[in-house]
Order: C-alpha cells, then structure tokens, then sequence
C-alpha cells in the first residue's frame, strides 16, 4: 500500500464511503472526519499527506479548517465545494488550499488531482536548494521562505510556487494557461482566475520593494518578473 494517507473531511457520509472506495483502489490509505472540529484534532493525530476539505462543515467549516491547518502545516489542501462560485473558490485559494474542485464532481477527476498535487509535494521536498535573489527580495522554494529586506513574509505555498518560477525566469512573459500548466504543475481543470488571484496577493506583498524589478501584467498576454538595469 502507498504510503500516501488521504484525510477526506465531509458531513455527508456517503461521499466518504465513495471517496474512500476510489482512492483505497489506488491502494492510498483513507482516514476520514465529518465535521471540522474533527478533521483539525485527526490530522494532528494521523499526520496525512494530503487533505479533501469541504467547504459546508458543521462546527468549522472549510475555510476556517484551512485556517488551522495553516498554521502549522503545509500539507497540500484541496477544497471541495458544492456551489462552484468564484468567491468560494478564490478565498480557499487566499487561505492558502492549493488546489479545489467542484461537486458534483467524477471521481478519475479528484484521483487525478491528488496524484498530481501529491506528485509536486515529493519532488519539492526532494529537490535540491532553490532560491533567488534580487534587490531587498529572497524567494527560498525549498524552505518555501519569502523575505523581503531581509523580513519574512508569510506566503501560502502556491504563491511561492509561482513568484519562484516568474522569478527564476526573469523577463520571461508567461501566459496564464502556462502559469497553470507549469506552476500547478497539470492541465488544469479551473479558470484562469486562479493565477489573477495569486498574483494580486504577491503584489499586495511586493509593490514597491524596489524599483530594480517588478512583477507586471502583460495586457493581453500574461505576466512577468521584469527586472530593470
């Protein structure tokens, strides 16, 4: 059996019981919580790889889950959602979930996201030092620490993620299909939303740092890390 344990947290038991059949056949081990109270105390206790959240919890819900767990963990989070709004989606993304996917939902779908979310998690906790520099700015992707003249600033792991891989290719214009295809790191099955709401949280840390580079829009095109001499 992979080693791989999944915490699956939702009120409805029988999407549990679905989940856990799915993901047992792809020999991942399952442990499960129905409330959100529940879901923070077990995986403090059964430490899992990786976590599907519903949004609609009793006692906690989803995001404030999301919240707890953030604050000592980087386990990879994916929200699960039964209403697909985008206000949904974009404050899980905020809160730091790394990926979410909507109800009714296939479940070749959710196994598939969680190989590649999981996939990701091992090679970054693999790989050698990655880190970057510029004027007053450090990007360290294997401690996941962004400092900002020489302060650390608290960075979900997605956002560092996609400022190191900008970054890492100055001047480079990326599109945002590609931001997703590279940095999530699979053909994306969301908006490309998702990389607006990222990028506007980085400048919300990064404007103004120094007028030596700077992390600009390309109407039409995409983004950039452009650095200035």
């Amino acid at each position: 059996m992979n080693k791989e344990k999944i915490l699956v947290v939702d009120d409805d038991t029988s999407i549990c019981e679905l989940l856990r059949v799915y993901l047992e056949k792809e020999e991942y081990q399952v442990v499960i919580a129905n409330d959100g109270m529940s879901a923070v105390s077990i995986f403090k206790e059964e430490n899992p790889s990786l976590v599907l959240l519903d949004i609609m919890l009793p006692k906690l819900d989803g995001w404030q889950v999301c919240r707890e767990i953030r604050k000592f963990s980087e386990t990879p989070i994916i929200m699960l959602t039964a209403k697909g709004e985008v206000f949904d989606r974009v404050l899980g993304l905020e809160l730091g979930a790394d990926d979410y996917v909507v109800k009714p939902f296939e479940t070749k779908e959710i196994v598939a996201r969680i190989k590649a979310v999981l996939r990701r998690s091992v090679s970054s906790a693999t790989e050698e030092l990655k880190e970057v520099h510029y004027d007053k700015l450090s990007i360290n992707l294997t401690n996941y620490e962004l400092k900002v003249n020489g302060v650390q600033i608290d960075t979900p792991p997605k956002e560092m993620e996609l400022i190191f891989h900008l970054a890492k290719n100055a001047n480079r214009v990326f599109t945002r299909d590609q931001l997703l295809d590279e940095v999530w790191g699979y053909d994306y099955y969301g908006d490309s939303r998702t990389v607006d709401v990222h990028v506007k949280r980085l400048r919300e840390k990064l404007t103004g740092v120094s007028d030596k580079w700077e992390l600009r829009t390309v109407w039409g095109v995409g983004y950039k890390f452009e650095t200035k001499e």
